[in-house]
């Protein structure tokens, strides 16, 4: 996309006047973090996204990766750019001091990851992947694999993969047959065929490190009897260098609508050897963290592309001119009027603006959230981050992503005949965006993640708990009677939400159906109104922004106009929602399969 620009002013928008991350650094024992220091490294990272990741994003698009002998080559200047984010210390920002890291928040590095996949989606999955299996390997790896391996990963001249997927189970992963059958030395020798793998092979690092699903000989069947490896492409050495190559070699690629340059892979483990990591079958659960970090990470892949998509519609929008204004001509001077000046082209866009920020602002609470899980020595408070974060993951993931969806066809459509024309960019965006919505588990899968396991699953209370805090922040500004309207439809609708929930329950205690029937528009209503709450807020501080006489006065009342639009069109979509989700599962159920058609 051309001219890409890292939203910088409203990242620090969202973190130091939405979320009081000054304070919450403070707190988590950052107190170098400071909110110049961080607009110092931001400043930086927007450089690199906009100056060396954006110019390759289209060469990456048109050639591809290539693959011939099991080698996989990326785009041209794909591997000097990886090469610069690990000189400059990207990689290493939130990792730990001991193992080499720069001790820096999780969020901070977080909130850059939508600058890098904003300016060069392809490109930002390899060190996303990374940053994936470090988390799992901090997590449940021993002292000496954490030793082995980490170091070379915070670097960057190691990268990381997950291995879940197989031909015949996506999302099933209690289907999984990749056997692990154990070495005289410790070791095991895994066998088998992986497919859908980002970044399992490629040119950009010295070693790939594999985490990878696989079943001890004597595991029970299904998800209970799962166990988890270190796989690495080159084995290591007595000096824990790489050393002769292990048997895991890449197949193919795949061809895909988009994505191109990250290299999708197929591949066969053939005796490999590995590391088991945590409990022998108990390596779905180890999983989860690396799956719960790579769906946020996919979320924030939809907020990158909304933001994007954006950015090039209202440039667009500015620049081309197209008719006259139904009041009366605009641009007096020139031909035709801007299209921005059409109520439908406003539309489009303020639909694009009001998804990207309010997103942005759910995303960013997410990471702190994840700070709080991370780093706080309060055992409440990092319980309570938990819970907050559990219920949240899902929606993150789906209506990030699904509403991306929505906010890059707009961006197509304000572009018109153009906006399928390769050169603008935007039709790359759309295709982009459509993998996210499928890949780290599609958004129906989210979908009853969150209603059956998240919410039915803890009986309601990890919904309570965030319904709580909204509640509560409304409670607090009700006497504001200038955001009166907006508080009463945030607060009714997490009633509603309660509500709607404990229905759903009872029709699925008979009918179990009842809960795959409802969870897509479940989860899209509980999405508008996480970002009503959080457009709620945005809009009570920039009113106080004005209020104390800002010099930015443009950008705060941008905010509250954008709240506005927010409130009276897009909320409002909760009420078809509701209405699918109380018509039930018969509609769907009841619907014999030959009347689906005929297929051949």
């Amino acid at each position: 996309m051309q001219g890409y620009k890292a939203p910088q002013r409203d990242a620090l928008f969202v973190m130091n006047e939405l979320l009081g991350f000054e304070k919450h650094y403070a707190d988590m024992g950052f107190e170098d973090a400071t909110p110049d220091m961080v607009q110092a490294i931001y400043g930086e990272a927007a450089k690199f996204s906009e100056n060396v990741l954006a110019p390759i994003n289209a060469v990456g698009d048109e050639i591809g990766c290539q693959f011939e002998d099991g080698v996989v080559t990326t785009p041209p200047g794909f591997k000097e750019a990886y090469q610069q984010y690990v000189e400059g210390g990207w990689a290493s920002m939130s990792q730990p001091e001991e193992y080499g890291g720069q001790g820096l928040p999780y969020s901070m590095a977080t909130v850059m990851a939508e600058w890098f996949s904003g300016a060069n989606h392809s490109w930002a999955m390899y060190p996303g992947l990374s940053a994936g299996c470090m988390a799992t390997l901090k997590a449940h790896g021993t002292k000496e694999q954490k030793d082995m391996f980490l170091p070379k990963l915070i670097e960057g001249s190691w990268t990381g993969t997950m291995c879940l997927t197989e031909p015949h189970c996506g999302s099933d992963l209690g289907m999984l047959k990749c056997k692990a059958e154990p070495n005289d030395d410790g070791t095991y020798s895994l066998t088998g065929t992986k497919i859908f793998i980002s970044a399992g092979e490629h040119d950009m690092s010295d070693n790939i490190i594999h985490i990878v699903l696989a079943r001890l000989p004597d595991a029970p069947e299904g998800t209970k009897g799962i166990s988890l490896f270190i796989v690495p492409k080159f084995n290591l050495d007595e000096n824990g260098e790489p050393g002769e190559r292990n048997s895991v070699f890449c197949g193919s690629i795949e061809h895909k609508m988009g994505i191109k340059a990250s290299a999708t892979c197929v591949m066969n483990f053939d005796g490999a050897k590995g590391i088991l990591i945590g409990e022998p079958n108990r390596g779905l659960a180890c999983m989860f963290t690396f799956m719960n970090i790579a769906r946020i990470g996919t979320g924030i892949e939809g907020l990158s592309a909304s933001e994007a998509s954006y950015q090039g519609a209202l440039r667009y929008a500015m620049d081309r001119l197209q008719f006259r204004s139904l009041t009366g001509r605009k641009n007096p001077d020139g031909p035709a009027d801007p299209i921005i000046v059409h109520p439908d082209v406003r539309r489009m866009l303020l639909t694009q603006k009001a998804i990207a920020e309010g997103n942005r602002a759910m995303a960013v609470y997410c990471m702190q959230l994840v700070d709080q899980t991370l780093y706080s020595d309060d055992a409440e408070q990092k319980q309570l981050a938990d819970a907050k974060l559990s219920l949240l993951t899902p929606i993150v993931k789906a209506f990030l992503t699904e509403t991306a969806l929505e906010t890059t066809s707009h961006g197509m459509q304000v572009y018109g005949g153009h906006g399928y024309i390769k050169e603008w960019g935007m039709e790359q965006l759309a295709r982009d965006t459509r993998i996210c919505t499928m890949y780290e588990g599609t958004t129906g899968i989210q979908a009853i993640d969150l209603l059956a396991r998240k919410v039915m699953g803890s009986k309601g209370e990890l919904l309570k708990v965030f319904a709580q805090e909204v509640q509560e922040y409304c409670a607090s500004i009700r006497g504001n009677t200038q955001f009166s309207a907006w508080t009463n439809a945030v607060s009714s609708h997490v009633d509603e939400w309660l509500q709607i929930t404990n229905d759903i329950g009872k029709r699925a205690a008979s009918n179990p159906d009842e809960l795959g029937a409802a969870a897509v528009d479940y989860l899209m209503y509980a999405g508008y109104v996480t970002v009503g709450y959080f457009w709620l807020k945005m809009a009570v501080v920039a009113q106080q922004k004005l209020d104390e006489g800002t010099t930015e006065k443009a950008f705060y009342e941008s905010k509250l106009h954008t709240a506005r639009f927010y409130f009276d069109r897009l909320m409002t979509r909760t009420r078809s929602l509701v209405s699918a989700i109380e018509s039930g599962a018969d509609n769907l159920m009841a619907f014999e399969d030959a009347h689906f058609g005929e297929v051949s």
